[in-house]
């Protein structure tokens, strides 16, 4: 799955891991089961009852098989409703991401090229700090994205309970570098960290520290949860 996309995509894909995936979780329960119909202009999305302003993140054409940045969708360049993402090619040219700066990307060379494009949503969702990302279909063969810009979208937060299986579900997504997934987990959250060796240790809020062990292979070994002082 991974291979085809470059080192520094991964890595940055693996930073919005676990508290990404938290997040799309927290957004599918928020998000009722209906119809849904996008007015771009105005930036305004529904489903069901619920109203929300949107952003277009990009859109998956499955015939090309190619992912297309909504910034560089010839219809909606200069846009309100594509500033979001402009973000996100910002991003990409200050870190070197090649994938985040080409204006299409090709897909058809990936074992499953629908899968990388949700990595590629997954990841623009995470570097525009969106809470969460919508795949639509809006048309035979073409997949939408929108990224929720609106504040009524409930966070997930950190929960010291659910901590261990958030991380290693994480980890799991992608599975290229697990110490950027627990980082960037802990960035996300503005968790004080610092590396102890083979393991992470950070202060979560109102409590003890939580202590993240790795094997020799980099992959999350153990976290411990420690009682508070």
């Amino acid at each position: 799955m991974v291979s085809g996309f470059s080192d520094a995509f991964l890595l940055e894909a693996e930073r919005h891991a676990a508290w990404g995936a938290a997040q799309l979780d927290a957004l599918t329960a928020f998000l009722p089961e209906a119809p849904w119909t996008a007015d771009l202009p105005t930036c305004l999305y529904r489903q069901g009852g619920l109203e929300m302003r949107v952003a277009v993140l990009g859109t998956y054409d499955m015939d090309e098989q190619s992912w297309m940045w909504g910034w560089a969708n010839p219809g909606l360049q200069g846009t309100e409703v594509v500033a979001l993402t402009t973000a996100v090619r910002r991003y990409g040219q200050a870190h070197g991401i090649p994938e985040l700066t080409a204006e299409m990307i090709p897909l058809a060379g990936f074992d499953d090229p629908r899968h990388a494009a949700e990595l590629l949503a997954f990841t623009g969702m995470g570097v525009a700090e969106a809470p969460g990302y919508i795949g639509v279909p809006a048309g035979p063969a073409t997949q939408v994205y929108f990224l929720p810009d609106d504040p009524q979208v409930p966070g997930a937060a950190l929960d010291p309970v659910t901590l261990p299986r958030t991380l290693l579900t994480g980890a799991g997504l992608i599975g290229y570098a697990p110490r950027q997934v627990v980082g960037g987990y802990f960035d996300h959250h503005g968790v004080p960290q610092r590396t102890e060796g083979d393991r992470i240790v950070a202060e979560l809020p109102g409590g003890g520290p939580v202590e993240v062990e790795f094997d020799a292979h980099g992959r999350i070994a153990g976290v411990s949860l420690k009682a508070g002082g």
